[in-house]
């Protein structure tokens, strides 16, 4: 999926010579805190709602100083590289152009997560597995061998520095199966350590809190 394909197109551009008032208008309609500004075609950074009370002076939204000037991807870039740029740029809008660098939309974050949860395994029943490994040591074919020799399937796969290990790198794995006791003796025996485990089906109701407080969070 590509940053094309997650644009919102019930977001528009505002013009430097539109008037405060718009923002103001816009935002409460479109339920966002931030606004994409366009002119021909060209983007030119992001409108945040501080701004607009912290600058009572101005009257137009050319007399602001835009931020996110940089919050911006090619049309052609994956879903990651949107997400990315959001938590580089602290912004929740990610502006998306054209290979000629002409404005097309904006992405929000709250589009990509759910577009990620509807076509993701996420919604598959299943065990999560976090893996610990040593960089020089990291193959996935091994891993995924030693799974699949216990009759389960590897749904998605997610890799990322360890957070208090620079030699080590966690492995986050979906599989198909709810019963891992098998796969982790097998993984365990094979100097493989297993940082976490979860089970999707198996959720408590602490847990399915936190979740739903998550996804309210990132609704705007």
């Amino acid at each position: 999926m590509t940053a094309k394909d997650l644009i919102n197109y019930m977001i528009p551009p505002l013009k430097p010579e539109d008037p405060i008032e718009k923002a103001h208008e816009w935002m409460d309609e479109f339920k966002t805190a931030e606004l994409p500004v366009a002119q021909e075609g060209k983007f030119l950074g992001l409108i945040v709602e501080d701004m607009i009370y912290d600058l009572m002076d101005a009257k137009t939204i050319g007399d602001l100083p835009l931020k996110g000037v940089n919050c911006f991807v090619k049309h052609d870039k994956h879903y990651y590289d949107v997400l990315s740029t959001s938590y580089k740029q602290g912004f929740r809008l990610v502006a998306v152009i054209d290979r000629e660098d002409r404005y097309l939309g904006v992405v929000s974050i709250q589009d990509v997560v759910e577009a990620f949860a509807q076509t993701s395994s996420l919604n598959s029943p299943g065990a999560i597995l976090v893996l610990s490994i040593k960089k020089y040591d990291y193959s996935l074919s091994n891993i995924a061998r030693m799974i699949e020799m216990n009759d389960a399937k590897i749904l998605s796969t997610h890799i990322t520095p360890h957070l208090d290990k620079d030699s080590r790198v966690l492995l986050t794995l979906k599989l198909d199966t709810e019963d891992i006791s098998q796969i982790k003796t097998v993984l365990e025996n094979n100097n493989v350590h297993i940082e976490a485990t979860f089970n999707a089906s198996a959720l408590s109701y602490d847990e399915k809190e936190r979740l739903d407080l998550l996804m309210k969070y990132l609704k705007p």
